[in-house]
């Protein structure tokens, strides 16, 4: 479904990318673990296009996307959930949703609807700022947000940052169900037993480049952990 290869991107003239390759099977999804700095969210970002990629391929379904602007890969069906959730936290819950179905085109209350019966705790916050949702409503909404643009692949950057264990079981449970109806993903998180949860497979990143695929079993090992993730099992 996604083939990323020789893809090199970064900040300005900081290079941050410097030659990732990695596949991501329909249906599966892909864990990536690595220390602070290594590029895990430079890959989201560029594989969304909201970094130029300078050199390499991105391809979805065969085609090539790396010239692509970020709207057309959402069209095509890629969704992203950025580190710290970025919601618009003036606006309401719903005006959070109903901006990513205009942004996306379809039927705004048959989206609305699919999406909260994914997620029906947001049905009692619709009026609500998203700015006074807990940190873990915020998750939720940020979630629900993206599948409005009914994604097949969804990119997830560190989604438990800062949530407490309760809500973070429950994503599990719900990334699963989605996972169900044909949600593939690719999910960078440094929370060990999440990424163990949820992945069939997980990719080590190193200085910009995968140097390692191992089994989310290969994280009951402290030691392999400690020297490629830098925290304890």
């Amino acid at each position: 479904m996604l083939e990323v290869s020789g893809l090199v991107s970064g900040y300005g003239r900081i290079g941050v990318l410097h030659g990732a390759d990695l596949s991501l099977a329909e249906g599966s999804c892909v864990g990536i673990l690595g220390h602070n700095g290594m590029g895990k969210t430079t890959l989201l970002r560029t594989v969304m296009g909201l970094l130029p990629a300078k050199a390499g391929r991105i391809l979805l379904d065969g085609a090539e996307i790396q010239r692509l602007p970020p709207h057309a890969r959402a069209r095509r069906g890629l969704g992203y959930v950025p580190q710290g959730r970025q919601i618009f936290p003036a606006l309401s819950v719903l005006d959070n949703l109903r901006f990513a179905i205009v942004a996306k085109g379809g039927d705004e209350a048959l989206v609305l609807e699919e999406v909260l019966d994914e997620f029906p705790e947001l049905r009692r916050l619709l009026d609500r700022p998203g700015g006074a949702l807990s940190g873990g409503e915020q998750q939720l909404l940020a979630l629900s947000r993206a599948l409005c643009g009914r994604p097949r692949l969804l990119l997830l950057d560190e989604p438990t940052e800062g949530i407490q264990p309760s809500i973070v079981e429950a994503m599990i449970d719900r990334i699963h169900a989605l996972r169900r109806k044909g949600l593939s993903v690719l999910l960078v998180e440094q929370n060990l037993d999440f990424i163990q949860a949820l992945s069939d497979r997980i990719l080590l990143i190193h200085r910009g480049r995968i140097t390692r695929e191992m089994p989310p079993a290969a994280l009951a090992d402290p030691a392999l952990v400690q020297e490629f993730v830098g925290t304890h099992a």
